[in-house]
């Protein structure tokens, strides 16, 4: 399953931990394994599990609690609008409603026709003061307008 390249950095992150400890290493051996497609196969996570020396069912516990593993396919870019009170109250809801309209969505999301776009609503990104706030593929979009996050969009479809 790893490629030459990911088998290398494999090889690096394990350096980092105890030989007896391979366990550790779950978390950035799983974002090593997404990196490329976005989402985790059944292989990705059974190749995950035999380098860790742990059970497939200890990797899927750690993908079930941390929303940032993804077990179904998504777009190249999954864009994470939090919606949490403290957020609506700075206009979260309406501006995630207005984003899902402009790329063609139906709330709650989903992912756009071209397969570049995943959006959903999420609860809390901790950026509550810098609402509406966005995560795009762990990197944070703050005080956004829509003419700002259609730039950012923009920008993300020039990249491909």
């Amino acid at each position: 399953m790893w490629t030459q390249q990911e088998q290398q950095e494999l090889t690096q992150i394990l350096k980092k931990y105890p030989a007896d400890r391979k366990m550790s290493a779950v978390l950035p051996a799983l974002y090593l394994a997404q990196r490329e497609k976005n989402w985790l196969t059944d292989e990705d996570i059974e190749a995950v599990a035999e380098a860790l020396d742990i059970s497939p069912t200890h990797v899927h516990s750690v993908i079930g609690f941390y929303t940032l593993f993804r077990k179904e396919p998504t777009g190249k870019y999954l864009i994470q609008v939090c919606t949490d009170l403290p957020c609506a109250l700075r206009g979260a809801e309406a501006f995630y409603q207005r984003l899902c309209q402009r790329l063609g969505l139906s709330p709650p999301g989903g992912t756009t026709a071209d397969g570049l776009f995943t959006v959903e609503e999420v609860v809390c990104i901790a950026a509550c003061d810098k609402a509406p706030c966005a995560q795009i593929n762990l990197e944070y979009y703050e005080n956004l307008t829509d003419e700002q996050m259609d730039g950012v969009i923009e920008q993300l479809r020039k990249q491909g």
